[in-house]
C-alpha cells in the first residue's frame, strides 16, 4: 500500500494531501517575496507607459520569460497533466495546440504589432479606421476574453486549495478564490505592468524548474525508459487505448469535428489573446519583440514536453480512478504526483508554484482588461482624447477593482470545471473576435471600419452564443448548469463555426462599406508595421 493511501486512511474523513501548514507556509513565503518585488517596481510607475508597458524597459529574454509565465497558466500545469493522465494521447493534443500557436504569433503578429501599436490591441485596429466604433468593439472583445481566462484561473485556484487543505465544501473553496482575487488586485494596483512582469519572470523560472525536477524524477523511477512508463500507465488504467489517438476525440463523427474545432481555436487563439499581445509593447524595439517570442517558444516547448511525462507519470503512479476521486478532480493529477514523488515538501513547493502561476496570470489578465477600458474606452471614446495620463491611470486602477470582483464571482461559479477546457473556450473567443480583425488590419488595404466592427462583434457574439447552446453550458453531468438542457449545438468548442464566420463578416463588411479610409494613414501603417519607423520608443528616466 503506498504512502498516499496510508495517509488517506489515517486521516479518516479528511481528503487533504500533505501537511496544510507546510503548504501554506511555502505559499506565504512566495507571496511575501513577490510583494516586495512588486513594491520596489512600483516606485518607477510615473507615466502611463510605465504602468501599461513597464516603460518599454524589458529585454527580449526577460520579456520572453514573462510571456512564458503569462502563457503557462493553471490550464497548462493542472489541466493538461490531468487530461493526459485520464485521456492519454488525446489529452496531449492540448499541449501540441498551445505550442504550435506560437508560430502563428511569431510569423504574423509579434513584430508588426510592436511597430504599430502603443499600449493595446485597439491601438493597432483603430490606426487607420474610425476610432470610436473600433475601439469600443476591441475593448468589449478584450474584456470578454480576459473574463473567460480569469474564470479558468480562479477555478484552478479553488481545485488546488481544496486538495491541499482538504476543503471539500464549496464555501471553503469560495473563500480561497476570494483571497486569490484580493491578492491579484493588490499586485496590479501597486505594481502595474512592471511589477506584474517581474512576478511572471520569477514564476516561469520556478514552474519550469519544478516541472523539470518532477520529469527527471518520474523517468528515473522507470530507468529513464519512456516506453516502460507508457506501458505502466496503460496497465494501471486497464486500457491500452490510452496510448492511441481517439479515446476522447475519435469516438464519433461529432467528437472528431470537436477536435478540429479545438485545434483551430488553440492554434489561432494565441495570436488574438489580448494579454499576450500587450506583452509585445514592453520591449524597446521590434527586434526585441521577435526575440521575446523565440525565447517564449523554447521555454513553452520544453514545458509541454515535460507535461507528456508528468501526465503519463500521474497515470502510472496514481491511476485515473484515484485522480478523479480527489477533491480537485482532473486538476489534482500534478499535485498528487508531486506528493507521490517527494512527499509533503515537494507537494508544498509544486503547489506554491501552481498558486504563483494562477496569481501571475490573473494579474496579467487584469492589467490588460483595465488598460483596454481606461485607454480605449475612457481616454479615446468618453474623454474624446482630452484625458491626461494621470486620469487614465486612475480609471485603470478603478477598473482593476471591478474586474477583480467579477473574476471572484465567476471563479466561484466555475468550480469543478477542467481548467484546460475553460481556457480552450477563451482561445476560441480570442480567435473569433480578435485574430481576423488583426490580420485584416495588418495585411489587407481594403479593410474598412464596418468590416472591423462586424468581424469583432460577429466573432464574439457567435462564439458566446454557440457556447451557451452547447453541452458545455447545459444538458450533461459535466456542464456548468447540469440541471437544465439548452444544448442544440453538438460541439463543445465553437471555433469551427465562429472563426470562419468572423473572417467572412470582416470581408463582407469591408466590401459593403462605402466610406473611404485615409490613404495616407494606410500607407503610414504599412511602412510603420514593416520597418518600425515612427514606432513607440522606450521611455527614458
Amino acid at each position: 500500500m503506498n504512502q498516499l493511501s496510508i495517509l488517506a486512511q489515517a486521516a479518516g474523513e479528511s481528503t487533504q494531501v500533505g501537511n496544510p501548514l507546510v503548504n501554506i507556509a511555502i505559499f506565504l513565503a512566495f507571496v511575501g517575496v513577490t510583494l516586495v518585488i512588486v513594491l520596489r517596481a512600483s516606485k518607477n510607475n510615473k507615466t502611463a507607459a510605465d504602468y501599461y508597458a513597464g516603460g518599454r524597459s524589458f529585454s527580449g529574454t526577460q520579456n520572453g520569460t514573462a510571456i512564458a509565465g503569462d502563457y503557462l497558466s493553471a490550464a497548462s500545469f493542472l489541466g493538461i497533466v490531468g487530461a493526459i493522465a485520464i485521456q492519454g494521447y488525446d489529452g496531449f493534443l492540448y499541449s501540441i495546440g498551445f505550442l504550435v500557436a506560437w508560430l502563428v504569433a511569431l510569423l504574423l503578429v509579434a513584430e508588426l504589432l510592436r511597430n504599430t501599436g502603443k499600449f493595446t490591441m485597439a491601438d493597432v485596429l483603430s490606426f487607420r479606421l474610425k476610432q470610436r466604433p473600433v475601439r469600443i468593439a476591441a475593448a468589449i472583445s478584450t474584456l470578454a476574453v480576459c473574463v473567460f481566462y480569469l474564470l479558468a484561473q480562479m477555478a484552478g485556484a479553488g481545485a488546488l486549495v481544496s486538495l491541499l487543505l482538504g476543503i471539500d465544501e464549496k464555501f471553503g473553496q469560495s473563500l480561497v478564490i476570494v483571497i486569490v482575487g484580493a491578492l491579484m488586485i493588490l499586485y496590479v494596483l501597486v505594481g502595474g505592468m512592471k511589477g506584474t512582469t517581474w512576478v511572471q519572470i520569477i514564476k516561469a523560472c520556478l514552474l519550469i524548474a519544478g516541472a523539470l525536477i518532477m520529469t527527471v524524477w518520474t523517468l528515473a523511477l522507470f530507468g529513464f525508459n519512456f516506453s516502460e512508463l507508457l506501458g505502466k500507465a496503460a496497465e494501471v488504467a486497464g486500457n491500452p487505448e490510452i496510448l492511441n489517438p481517439g479515446m476522447k476525440y475519435g469516438v464519433s463523427e461529432t467528437s472528431k469535428l470537436d477536435f478540429i474545432s479545438l485545434a483551430l481555436a488553440l492554434v489561432l487563439g494565441t495570436a488574438g489573446l489580448p494579454h499576450v499581445l500587450m506583452r509585445f509593447y514592453t520591449v524597446p524595439t521590434a527586434k526585441e519583440a521577435r526575440k521575446s517570442v523565440v525565447w517564449a517558444i523554447w521555454l513553452i516547448g520544453a514545458f509541454y514536453l515535460f507535461t507528456l511525462v508528468l501526465g503519463f507519470g500521474a497515470g502510472a503512479l496514481i491511476g485515473p480512478e484515484r485522480i478523479k476521486a480527489a477533491p480537485g478532480g482532473v486538476n489534482s493529477a500534478a499535485p498528487l504526483l508531486a506528493y507521490e514523488l517527494g512527499g509533503t515538501v515537494l507537494l508544498g513547493l509544486i503547489s506554491a508554484v501552481a498558486f504563483a502561476t494562477i496569481l501571475a496570470v490573473v494579474a496579467g489578465l487584469t492589467i490588460t482588461a483595465a488598460a483596454s477600458f481606461a485607454h480605449d474606452v475612457y481616454a479615446s471614446v468618453i474623454a474624446k482624447g482630452k484625458s491626461t495620463p494621470e486620469k487614465e491611470m486612475k480609471v485603470a486602477r478603478r477598473t482593476v477593482l471591478v474586474i477583480g470582483v467579477f473574476a471572484i464571482a465567476g471563479g466561484i461559479g466555475a468550480q469543478g470545471q477542467n481548467v484546460a477546457f475553460l481556457v480552450a473556450l477563451a482561445f476560441a473567443v480570442a480567435a473569433s473576435a480578435n485574430l481576423p480583425t488583426i490580420l485584416y488590419s495588418l495585411f489587407w488595404k481594403g479593410f474598412k471600419t464596418r468590416g472591423a466592427v462586424w468581424s469583432m462583434y460577429g466573432g464574439l457574439g457567435s462564439a458566446l452564443l454557440l457556447i451557451i447552446i452547447s453541452p458545455v453550458f447545459s444538458g450533461s453531468e459535466t456542464s456548468m448548469i447540469p440541471s437544465i438542457d439548452m444544448s442544440i449545438f453538438p460541439l463543445a468548442n465553437p471555433g469551427i463555426v465562429s472563426i470562419p464566420l468572423a473572417f467572412f463578416l470582416g470581408w463582407l463588411g469591408s466590401v459593403t462599406d462605402r466610406g473611404t479610409e485615409d490613404p495616407a494613414k494606410q500607407a503610414e501603417m504599412e511602412v510603420r508595421s514593416l520597418t518600425g519607423v515612427g514606432a513607440e520608443k522606450a521611455v527614458d528616466h
